[in-house]
């Protein structure tokens, strides 16, 4: 703080001292001198950057350019290119369109034999369902002839029975028609020789022996025949149906047996049942 002196009219001598300046101003100018500071310093270091960025983006710029030229150069190339090539495939246009027309000949004629064939499978499968129709029909009767079979021979097998001989033995089983023949065969018990002969003068063979029929009387059911067996012949008389004839012979020593179950005028059917 200073004083100066300064006079008073009357001749007196007095100081006046100037009041001293106020340190927050002079804080609050530093402080705005350091932020004008920091201001400036701060706008240069953004120019400064954006002046980076600038460069950065012209040289981005400048690539960009070069490579958009390139691809210029690449499409006119290409596009060379494609001219050459449509003027080759300008050279086979009549070519392709004839391929085209024998693909489209192609495609009809396949359709064509498309529809041939199916028309074939559908015939031939309903020839098929019918012949299959037919079988089902057949095996379906034959079952049903199976089992009329079946019951016939089960009422075959109830009929055969057994009787005395003219020899007073007990004979095999009796068949009276060819059916119970069959039955008899089936069962294999002995071995069956059938015949059917005529009334005759000479001898006629059935299985091991010969036989000559000598009379048949049809309103009494009877016959008489001679028997060869063993070179030895035996005359058998007046033997009704379903009789068993019986005999021995020397090289089975078994008897055997024969049976007519029908007979007329001059004829007699039947059977020889032998030993196996």
């Amino acid at each position: 703080m200073s004083s100066s002196p300064n006079v008073a009219p009357s001749g007196e001598t007095y100081h006046v001292e100037n009041p001293a300046t106020p340190r927050w101003i002079i804080f609050v100018l530093v402080l705005l001198f350091a932020g004008v500071g920091y201001s400036i310093y701060a706008e240069q270091a953004s120019r400064k950057s954006l002046e980076a960025d600038l460069s950065r983006g012209n040289q981005r710029a400048e690539m960009l350019a070069a490579k958009l030229e390139q691809s210029d150069s690449r499409l006119a190339e290409l596009k060379g290119q494609l001219d050459v090539t449509s003027e080759k495939l300008g050279l086979t246009q009549s070519e392709l369109a004839r391929a085209r027309d024998l693909a489209q000949n192609l495609k009809k004629q396949q359709a064509v034999s498309d529809k041939e064939l199916g028309e074939k499978l559908g015939k031939i499968q309903k020839e098929n369902e019918t012949k299959l129709g037919q079988i089902t029909g057949d095996v379906t009767g034959a079952k049903s002839d199976i089992e009329a079979t079946k019951k016939d021979l089960e009422a075959t097998k109830s009929k055969l029975e057994r009787t005395v001989g003219d020899m007073g033995m007990m004979s095999g089983l009796i068949a009276r028609n060819k059916e119970e023949v069959e039955e008899l065969k089936r069962r294999g018990e002995r071995t069956i020789f059938e015949f059917d002969i005529q009334k005759s003068n000479s001898m006629q063979r059935i299985g091991p022996i010969q036989v000559r029929l000598r009379k048949v009387d049809t309103k009494r059911q009877k016959y008489s025949m001679d028997i060869t067996v063993d070179d030895k012949t035996i005359e058998r008389k007046d033997k009704a149906l379903y009789e068993p004839v019986q005999f021995v012979s020397r090289s089975s020593r078994s008897v055997q047996e024969i049976i007519v179950f029908e007979l007329s005028k001059d004829r007699v059917v039947g059977y020889l049942s032998a030993p196996k």
